[in-house]
C-alpha cells in the first residue's frame, strides 16, 4: 500500500533503507491524521500546510537516496505514492490547489534525475510515463470529486429552496386561515351591524348603535391585537379596547398588579369582553383594574355607563360579576389557571358561596371601597339588599 510493498520488497538495494523507513512513517503519519480528522468530522485548517510540508519532505528524502538507475521504478517508491497522499489532504480544495501540488512534485522528481542521477534515454522515459499515471490519475479523481461537490452544492440548494417554498405555502395557509376565523368571528356581529348601516335599516344618530359600533370597534381592535407578539398579551389587548374610549374623550385609567401566567387566546376573549363592552359604553371616566398571580387572574372595570349585556362566560374556569347602579357599572372577570382538573364541586369562595374578590397588590382606596360596596349588596341567596353605594332599584347579576 502506497509502495509499501515496494519499498520492502527492494530494501536491499538502498544504501540507506533507514531514510527510506522514515519516509514511509512520515507519510504514514499524515494518513494517519486525515483518518482521524474525517472521523471527527473536522477540516485541517491551518495544520494543512504543514502536512503538505511533511508530504514533500518525505518525498526529497526519499527521492534523493535512491540508487542511481533507479529513479522511476518500483524502487523509487515515493513518486507514485506521495501524489495520493497530497491527493487526500487536498481534495475539498479548488482544482489549481492540487494542480500546484501535483506540478511541485513532479519538480522534484526531474531535479532529482538531473542533479543526482545521469539522465539517460530510459530514464527519461520512465520518468515520462510515469508521470503520467502521476499526475493523470489524481487529477482524475480531482475532477470527479469536484463534480461531485457541485452536485451536492446543488442538491442542497434544491433542498433549501423546496423548504423554503413549503415554508411560504404553509405561511400563506396559515394567513389564509386566520382570515377566514376573524372574519367567521365578525361575521356574526360585525358584518349584521355594516349591512344594516348600509342598507339603511340601523340609524348612526341612534344612541343604540353608536354603543353597537363602539363595541364592534373594540372587538375589532382586540382581534388585531391578539396577533401580536408581546410580554403580556392581556395587558396589551386591554390598552387597544381602552383606546376606542380614549378616541371617544373618555379618561381611562389602567392598573395592574401581580405576575399571573399568560392565558390562551380564549381566555383571554373572555376576560376582555365586558371590559371593552364597558369601555365602549363609557360616558366619561372608566378604571380597569388587572390583578394575578399563579392561581387567579382578575380584570375589573369600573365606569360611568348604563346598563350593558355582558355575554355568560362558557368557560367552567371563567366566572362573571356584574354590579349595576343608574349611573355606574363595576364588572369583574376571573380565571382560575389552577382549576384545570381541580374538584369544582364546591364554588370558589367564603362560607356563603359568594365569590372572592382579588386584593393582589395595593388596589387604590376607590375600589376598596366600591368592591366592599358590592359585597354588602348580596346576601346569603345572591338578593339584593339596600345600602348606601347602591341605589334602590340597583341590579346585580352573576354568570
Amino acid at each position: 500500500m502506497l509502495g509499501g510493498s515496494n519499498m520492502i520488497r527492494n530494501i536491499d538495494a538502498y544504501d540507506r533503507p533507514i531514510v527510506q523507513l522514515a519516509a514511509y512513517g512520515a507519510l504514514g503519519s499524515v494518513l494517519a491524521c486525515e483518518a482521524v480528522l474525517a472521523a471527527r468530522r473536522r477540516p485541517w485548517g491551518a495544520m494543512r500546510r504543514v502536512a503538505i510540508g511533511v508530504v514533500f519532505a518525505a518525498a526529497v528524502l526519499s527521492s534523493t537516496t535512491v540508487p542511481d538507475g533507479y529513479t522511476s521504478t518500483t524502487v523509487d517508491w515515493v513518486f507514485g505514492a506521495a501524489n495520493f497522499v497530497g491527493l487526500v489532504i487536498l481534495l475539498d480544495r479548488p482544482l489549481w490547489v492540487l494542480v500546484s501540488f501535483l506540478s511541485a512534485h513532479e519538480l522534484i522528481a526531474v531535479a532529482n534525475l538531473v542533479l543526482f542521477h545521469d539522465v539517460t534515454r530510459d530514464a527519461l522515459l520512465r520518468l515520462a510515463t510515469g508521470s503520467v499515471n502521476v499526475i493523470g490519475v489524481p487529477l482524475c479523481v480531482a475532477v470527479g470529486a469536484g463534480a461531485v461537490r457541485r452536485v451536492h452544492a446543488a442538491a442542497v440548494a434544491a433542498g433549501r429552496e423546496i423548504e423554503r417554498v413549503r415554508t411560504a405555502e404553509a405561511v400563506a395557509a396559515e394567513s389564509h386561515r386566520r382570515r377566514r376565523q376573524r372574519f367567521a368571528e365578525l361575521s356574526a356581529t360585525t358584518v349584521p351591524l355594516l349591512e344594516g348601516l348600509a342598507d339603511g335599516a340601523f340609524s348612526p344618530e341612534d344612541p343604540a348603535v353608536q354603543r353597537r359600533c363602539a363595541i364592534e370597534a373594540s372587538r375589532m381592535r382586540r382581534l388585531f391585537a391578539e396577533v401580536d407578539e408581546v410580554t403580556n398579551p392581556l395587558l396589551h389587548e386591554l390598552r387597544h379596547c381602552a383606546d376606542v374610549a380614549d378616541r371617544k374623550g373618555v379618561v381611562v385609567e389602567l392598573d395592574a398588579r401581580g405576575q399571573w401566567p399568560a392565558p390562551p387566546r380564549e381566555v383571554r376573549r373572555e376576560l376582555t369582553e365586558a371590559a371593552l363592552t364597558v369601555l365602549a359604553t363609557a360616558g366619561s371616566w372608566a378604571r380597569v383594574t388587572v390583578v394575578g398571580d399563579a392561581d387567579l387572574v382578575s380584570v375589573s372595570v369600573v365606569a360611568d355607563c348604563g346598563e350593558i349585556d355582558v355575554p355568560r362566560s362558557a368557560n367552567p374556569n371563567v366566572t362573571v360579576d356584574v354590579f349595576t347602579t343608574e349611573e355606574m357599572v363595576w364588572t369583574e372577570v376571573q380565571w382560575h389557571p389552577a382549576d384545570n382538573g381541580r374538584d369544582r364541586g364546591r364554588p370558589r369562595g367564603d362560607r356563603r358561596g359568594r365569590p372572592d374578590l382579588v386584593r393582589v397588590g395595593r388596589p387604590t382606596n376607590r375600589t376598596h371601597r366600591r368592591r366592599r360596596a358590592a359585597r354588602r349588596c348580596l346576601d346569603r341567596t345572591g338578593r339584593r339588599r339596600g345600602c348606601d353605594r347602591l341605589r334602590p332599584g340597583a341590579r346585580s347579576r352573576k354568570s
